[in-house]
């Protein structure tokens, strides 16, 4: 379990490296200029690609060594980063840049993917949602330090775009390091036990892994129900993540300074301690109310504060950023915890890829209509209780829909058959 969670923890550091560097160098960069909706495009062409190949590249997770996977993934990833710094330092134009941030991004989906389809090998079921919430907390704290990273190397290589370059470079060595330790795993260990389309071609396995992960979706309704939890929550965030930004760059918020990457730390902070406190909260609920109640509880908090966002200044944009983190992440384990034990092993790795190409689409989506939206300093409150509005149908949804009595991992029963059955991972081998 300690090899998993350290080649966890190093993948999200790569990434939060990466990220930031990839954000300082587009929207903070006095080499390059962008208005809202070349921001929307740039997220665009990071996310979606990934999202249309995603559900169908999900399938060599359930039908190649998961450990493979892992490994050699980590170093395309690492090749890709430096690619991407060449093109920064060369001075290439933004779409080139963005263009060669696409390899990197699918390769880190991919990788988390993987990552959550093997924990249950690795960890007992009855206790997933406790793993979930402990590989999460440390996840988003080296997400964080990445981030730290690249603010240290920025200042030091500087703000244009040769420095923008030489900081990239930090998550490419990081990369190799998370590929080193998934290497250390015996061979099947991470699954799957029984791949899907075990005696076919890994281009067969492709073609029709997307529809063999929606099926499971579709035949799971736990799982169901909080995939489109998931996809209003992060509808919702990906308007207020452009809205956000545009108020940062135009308006001086007082002790929240605009115009700088200080003002966007800070709320990227607030939202990164709400989901460190949803990793204690979260199992705790799970455990006392259902993972129904759980769900529903965090949807009417992001509902509060949404509509606290009607007025914008500094004290309701860290009030609601501290809630927005500990909503969605509780959402977001309930939906780990969902797929982890309630659905087979088999299939696993296509769910997980299918419920990240949802949560990009729905975030990029997002970021489209806010771009169309929003005027240029940001400020509209018609969409802030259009959000408000998605986070009410999404909790009266999960209320009506979600099974009752579900509380952590117990398998339950399918509402229909997807394929013929296959044995479910095993329990602990850590």
């Amino acid at each position: 379990m300690w090899r998993l969670l350290l080649v966890r923890l190093t993948s999200q550091l790569s990434d939060g490296a990466f990220q930031a560097a990839l954000a300082f160098s587009i929207l903070f960069n006095p080499d390059r200029h962008s208005d809202p909706m070349a921001v929307a495009a740039g997220f665009a062409v990071l996310l979606l690609p990934y999202s249309v190949v995603g559900p169908f590249a999900g399938a060599l997770l359930d039908h190649w060594d998961r450990r493979r996977v892992l490994v050699w993934v980590n170093v395309l990833r690492a090749l890709a980063i430096v690619l991407v710094a060449l093109a920064m330092g060369s001075g290439a134009p933004e779409p080139v840049v963005l263009f060669a941030a696409l390899c990197v991004t699918g390769c880190s989906r991919f990788v988390s993917s993987g990552l959550s389809a093997a924990l249950p090998h690795v960890a007992p079921r009855d206790v997933l949602i406790e793993m979930n919430a402990f590989f999460t907390t440390l996840g988003a704290g080296l997400l964080a330090a990445g981030t730290l990273i690249s603010v240290g190397l920025r200042a030091l290589f500087g703000s244009g775009d040769t420095g923008s370059a030489a900081t990239l470079l930090a998550g490419s060595t990081i990369a190799l390091v998370s590929a080193a330790i998934a290497a250390g795993f015996a061979k099947r260990f991470l699954g799957p036990d029984v791949p899907d389309d075990l005696g076919h071609t890994a281009i067969y396995a492709v073609a029709h892994g997307f529809g063999h992960g929606l099926r499971a979706i579709a035949s799971t309704r736990t799982v169901t129900v909080v995939l489109a939890a998931i996809g209003a929550h992060r509808f919702v965030f990906g308007m207020n993540t452009l809205m956000l930004l545009l108020i940062v760059r135009t308006a001086d918020l007082g002790p929240i300074r605009g115009h700088d990457v200080g003002a966007v730390a800070m709320i990227g902070a607030g939202v990164a301690i709400g989901a460190l406190a949803a990793a204690f909260t979260t199992p705790m609920l799970v455990h006392r109310v259902g993972r129904r109640w759980t769900v529903v509880a965090a949807l009417v908090l992001a509902l509060a504060a949404q509509l606290t966002l009607v007025h914008i200044g500094w004290v309701t944009i860290c009030l609601s950023a501290l809630a927005f983190g500990l909503a969605g992440q509780t959402v977001k384990l309930c939906g780990d915890l969902a797929m982890q034990a309630d659905i087979n092993d088999t299939y696993r790795g296509q769910v997980f890829a299918v419920q990240d190409a949802l949560f990009n689409a729905a975030f990029v989506g997002a970021m489209f209509v806010a771009a169309a939206a929003l005027p240029h300093d940001g400020i509209t409150p018609g969409l802030v209780l259009c959000g408000a509005a998605l986070y009410l149908v999404a909790a009266v949804g999960v209320w009506h829909r979600h099974p009752r009595g579900i509380a952590t991992s117990a398998p339950i029963a399918h509402d229909e058959p997807i394929v013929p059955a296959k044995p479910a991972a095993g329990t602990d081998r850590s």
